[in-house]
């Protein structure tokens, strides 16, 4: 899901219920993910960059331990941490960290689990090869099946079975909305219909305005430009088809806040809302992977359908930046985080520009729920968190300046304070200062040599302690044949 692609965040797709917890809470628009499902969820879950935790890529094992492709045992779980500490500890949705047993949910600190094993499926049905299971034993889903709803269902029914007002809960809802395939209710599609045929260039400058307007973005950076090989709209021919796969993405969309909203009146209704911390986050920028299959001439939304939104749209979902999921431009790794917690935050609906990442959360978790993370767990050394709590953020203080790092497919990039280091592979190193110019459209490189000698310096110790591969090693290592996994 892209930068752009909520209600509160700029978009024209209603997200009436995200919006609510934005609100009532804190956004954040300097918040980071890991660019791609693996890595992000790896980071989220242990507190870690991705590597750290045994999936530096996907879930495929490329042979050496940071890109193993599934968690380690040199690391915890979230989980396993509240679990600890007396939480009853909840997951339905999507795992894909680790496709085998040992490697599942509840053999990492999830005391109950329902979802999606593996990575991107039929939103209608279970995808040949792919696992779901409930708890520890596979399941196949019934005929009226849809994903977002079931996953949903399940986390209501363990909140009622599995918690009482006694014991705290740490829930983990991870969607797969709005992934490919495009798969929605077309009563859920007929609300956007039409709606696209302004074409992506306007879309993307209208959201750019409210953005700014919105407090979202700096008016001093530009919007980029289009991507250059996204034709311009007035040159499209399949106008209508184009319009249906984005009205269907926004009804994948709008389908998930419907879901959340259903969660948060869950929450009202069993006492929980004022005392519960949520958090809602994407795992990577909008998508510009190309999938066409299924039932030739089906139009996007049905079961027998099997499609994504291209690359154009995917450009107007990450407005006003460039790039996509998979690189590490801020296209790609940047993502809405609303925290809502009404108990903490008082002074709900406002913004803040600190900058946080995925390996905060682990941080946070531990800090709100008073619990302890551990450096042994069963008898193991464990590796030491890498996150700062977000608390402070929520409470009006400052975390100060951050020095993040992320490497994925031999893309590479740091961001230290408000400069940013970052290489899409092949091409060589870019600088930007990112307070005046988030949408990386002026590279600094060339003008402030020591600045970049200087972090690329402190990139490079960094990958070494986590184990990150080179772009020219991790070239080689995939090109064996033992890459695997694909985009899902």
């Amino acid at each position: 899901m892209g930068f752009s692609d909520l209600g509160c965040y700029g978009s024209e797709i209603q997200t009436p219920n995200i919006d609510k917890l934005a609100a009532g809470g804190v956004r954040f628009t300097h918040f980071y993910n890991g660019a791609r499902c693996c890595p992000t969820r790896a980071s989220l879950l242990t507190g870690l960059y991705a590597h750290q935790a045994g999936v530096g890529h996907m879930v495929n094992n490329l042979g050496i331990p940071p890109y193993q492709g599934y968690l380690n045992d040199k690391c915890v779980t979230i989980a396993e941490v509240m679990r600890s500490s007396g939480y009853r500890t909840l997951m339905s949705g999507k795992w894909h960290v680790g496709e085998e047993r040992p490697h599942w949910p509840t053999d990492r600190g999830f005391d109950h689990y329902f979802g999606l094993i593996s990575g991107a499926s039929s939103y209608w049905e279970l995808d040949e090869g792919r696992k779901m299971a409930i708890d520890d034993k596979p399941f196949t889903p019934p005929k009226d099946y849809y994903a977002t709803d079931a996953f949903t269902d399940h986390a209501i029914s363990m909140l009622d079975q599995y918690t009482q007002r006694s014991q705290p809960f740490f829930l983990y809802l991870p969607f797969t909305s709005p992934h490919w395939p495009l798969h929605a209710y077309e009563k859920d599609i007929q609300k956007y219909e039409g709606k696209y045929m302004i074409g992506w260039d306007e879309l993307r400058r209208r959201r750019h305005a409210r953005m700014i307007e919105m407090g979202i973005v700096d008016k001093r950076w530009p919007l980029t430009p289009r991507d250059e090989t996204a034709p311009a709209w007035e040159t499209v021919k399949d106008k209508k088809e184009r319009d249906r796969r984005m009205a269907t993405y926004a009804a994948q969309i709008d389908r998930m806040d419907q879901n959340v909203g259903r969660l948060t009146a869950h929450l009202k209704q069993i006492g929980a809302d004022q005392n519960t911390l949520v958090l809602f986050l994407a795992d990577n920028g909008g998508c510009a992977e190309v999938v066409d299959r299924g039932t030739p001439g089906v139009h996007a939304g049905p079961r027998d359908s099997y499609l994504s939104y291209g690359l154009p749209w995917a450009n107007a979902s990450n407005t006003p930046f460039r790039l996509y999921k998979h690189w590490l431009h801020e296209g790609g790794i940047s993502t809405p985080l609303i925290a809502n917690w009404p108990g903490v935050i008082k002074k709900g609906g406002g913004l803040t520009h600190q900058t946080g990442h995925l390996v905060d959360l682990m941080a946070t978790c531990v800090d709100v729920g008073k619990a302890q993370y551990p450096s042994t767990f069963q008898g193991r050394k464990i590796t030491p968190a890498e996150g700062k709590s977000l608390r402070p953020v929520f409470e009006g203080k400052s975390l100060g300046d951050r020095r993040l790092f992320w490497e994925h497919e031999g893309n590479r990039a740091m961001r230290d304070g408000k400069w940013k280091l970052v290489s899409q592979r092949p091409k060589n190193w870019e600088l930007y200062d990112l307070d005046a110019d988030r949408t990386e459209m002026n590279d600094l490189s060339s003008k402030m040599p020591d600045r970049m000698t200087s972090m690329v310096k402190d990139y490079e110790s960094w990958a070494t302690r986590c184990g990150v591969l080179s772009p020219d090693e991790f070239t080689r290592l995939t090109k064996k044949g033992k890459k695997g996994s694909s985009g899902e």
